[in-house]
């Protein structure tokens, strides 16, 4: 009899040890499958913050103007980039413009594809210096949505935004002068081969 309940014992202690192992198993696979989405969710999230925040030298997206512009005026100097693979040309009509803070502002950018195909890309921005980034913001801009240019098609790329007054109310920025806007242009993900055979650097 001891041996017949020695062995149901542990039959139930194994049958215990199981249920344990599956129940940790379980929650390693919720575990990971948890990380995973952060994983991938996490890049649109990280964009999404900054573009809100103007955290790391994103700009802000703002929907209409301020409407109490004040007497302290701003340089903006505008820069431009192409990312490796795509064959434009892309620079800023003017290098610099002096604005008011808080009064809505206008610029323009070309860009030229120089290749004999269709091309697609997206922009990239920031400002600089990073801090600014809080403060910059885009009303409307040709980074918003991917660009597509037909053969030797040359286009005029406008900007327009304001800084906002609450700059001044930075103490980090009171003397802050210049603020550098700076686009890159990468190909869209859509047609990287077919870029790279327009410029030459395809198989």
């Amino acid at each position: 009899m001891d041996a017949g309940k020695a062995e149901r014992r542990a039959g139930n202690g194994r049958r215990t040890d199981g249920r344990r192992h599956l129940v940790v198993a379980a929650a390693c696979a919720a575990f990971i499958a948890a990380m995973v989405g952060v994983t991938y969710a996490s890049v649109p999230l990280y964009a999404m913050f900054c573009a809100l925040t103007g955290f790391g030298g994103a700009t802000r997206v703002g929907a209409a103007p301020t409407s109490a512009p004040i007497e302290r005026e701003i340089t903006i100097r505008f820069d431009a980039n192409v990312a490796p693979g795509l064959p434009w040309a892309f620079a800023p009509v003017e290098r610099d413009v002096t604005v008011k803070v808080g009064a809505t502002s206008l610029a323009h950018y070309t860009a030229a594809n120089r290749s004999s195909m269709e091309t697609h890309a997206n922009a990239t921005y920031n400002v600089s210096p990073p801090q600014a980034g809080a403060y910059f913001v885009k009303l409307q801009c040709f980074c918003f949505d991917e660009q597509t240019l037909a053969p030797n098609e040359k286009l005029e790329m406008p900007v327009v935004f304001y800084v906002d007054p609450a700059i001044a109310q930075d103490p980090d920025l009171k003397t802050l002068t210049d603020i550098t806007l700076s686009y890159t242009f990468f190909p869209a993900k859509t047609s990287d081969k077919a870029a790279a055979r327009a410029s030459g650097t395809g198989g």
